[in-house]
């Protein structure tokens, strides 16, 4: 499956390999001789299933594709129960399951994209917001590697230059001059730097995750509020409605920063502040990265539409009531009462304050630290007039480090760690 799961107007299922096109010949039916050498309308005959069901079959020939191999979509009505017998009859007629990552790992592996752009696929799929997506794509663009490339090249004939000086070493030819040699270290320590810049300012979103409490009129959100943020910072009282603008405090959860927002209780406006209250509220908790939606025990969880993370906070628990699955309970009175959720709402932030690029860009600042590490040893070495087989040796040594990079140079294991945190189908 390359779609998403459940019911849908169209569920895509993808096949891939040198055997694809004969795979999917077994379960699918042309209406007509195609037209189009790339789509071919038809149906899909099924096991167990009476009548034909309708789907369009896209082809996308090796090399150009995507993989450097055949790949064939089947696309079809997103109906659960036909999409799993249509993988059925796939694997009964000679296909196996594509395990996590394996369309991205054979386009790496075939040439069509290096180490860090195949990273950027997964962050793609992942990223939670326009920030995310923006630095995601623009390292699928080979925004990050593309500098590399340059600077790898001319490492490379730095390299081969120093290490043909090795070989004619009791000859009087000179194949790079210390002047020249010095330059192009220096030019590809400048370089990294912009890169490594470059990086560091795509792993922060530059501000803090947002947290509103959102629910009706005298739900405990501004009790647990003052409980999260360990002060008196909103007005509390029996009487329904006493904040009408929304509240922030910063606070700090297991090394996140958090805005939390403590918002008008969400009830039918009775003059005009109340109306301006509402919409400031609504407002607050559309623009949040995590919504904790309150409500008291017995009460039906309301408030105003979100798009961020829901938590769903039964308030109150001290007054009673049983445990709800998916529900987290809370008591601004009770001794620990807001431990829980203070738990949940830790484990909610760290995850959106993690870009999905952070792994990649990780992996990339190591080996361009150690890159820049060995090239000014390079320089030194260079400048100080050691040995040249150590000036060799430290270049040889940055060109395997943007190697490892890009991917030039790789181990299974490297392969294993960054393929299986992606989905089937990608």
């Amino acid at each position: 499956m390359s779609s998403a799961p459940g019911p849908g107007a169209r569920a895509v299922v993808r096949v891939g390999g040198p055997a694809a096109r004969e795979v999917v010949a077994r379960v699918f039916t042309p209406d007509a001789p195609a037209a189009d050498r790339h789509l071919s309308p038809g149906r899909l005959a099924l096991s167990g299933v009476h009548s034909p069901v309708p789907a369009d079959l896209y082809v996308f020939a090796g090399p150009r594709s995507y993989t450097g191999q055949d790949v064939a979509e089947l696309h079809t009505v997103g109906s659960p129960p036909l999409v799993e017998r249509l993988v059925a009859d796939l694997l009964a007629a000679g296909a196996r399951p594509a395990r996590p990552g394996e369309f991205t790992l054979r386009a790496f592996l075939a040439g069509k994209l290096d180490l860090p752009r195949a990273e950027a696929v997964h962050a793609v799929v992942a990223a939670g917001t326009d920030a995310d997506l923006t630095a995601a794509l623009a390292q699928l663009a080979g925004g990050v590697t593309q500098p590399l490339h340059a600077v790898r090249d001319d490492l490379l004939n730095l390299l081969a230059d120093l290490e043909a000086a090795l070989d004619f070493a009791d000859e009087d030819i000179t194949f790079v001059g210390k002047s020249d040699a010095l330059l192009r270290v220096t030019a590809a320590l400048a370089r990294l730097s912009n890169l490594r810049r470059q990086l560091d300012g795509r792993a922060v979103s530059g501000r803090a995750v947002r947290a509103a409490l959102v629910g009706p009129p005298n739900a405990g959100k501004s009790s647990l509020f003052n409980a999260l943020v360990g002060g008196a910072a909103a007005l509390v009282s029996p009487e329904a409605g006493t904040t009408r603008d929304y509240l922030t405090a910063r606070l700090t959860l297991d090394g996140v920063d958090v805005e939390l927002i403590d918002t008008a209780g969400a009830a039918a406006a009775a003059d005009a502040i109340e109306e301006q209250a509402q919409r400031l509220g609504a407002g607050a908790a559309a623009a949040a990265d995590v919504v904790l939606r309150c409500a008291e025990p017995g009460d039906a969880f309301t408030g105003p539409a979100a798009s961020g993370e829901l938590i769903r906070v039964r308030t109150k628990s001290d007054l009673g009531g049983d445990a709800e699955p998916g529900v987290v309970s809370a008591s601004a009175v009770a001794p620990g009462g807001v431990a829980a959720l203070r738990a949940a709402l830790a484990e909610r932030v760290a995850a959106l304050a993690r870009p999905p690029l952070a792994p990649s860009q990780s992996r990339c600042r190591h080996h361009l630290d150690a890159c820049t590490a060995d090239l000014t040893a390079a320089h030194r070495h260079l400048a100080l007039d050691d040995p040249p087989e150590l000036a060799a040796l430290a270049v040889r040594n940055a060109v395997g480090q943007l190697g490892e990079m890009v991917g030039a140079v790789y181990t299974t294991d490297l392969l294993d760690r960054i393929f299986s945190r992606f989905c089937i189908g990608k």
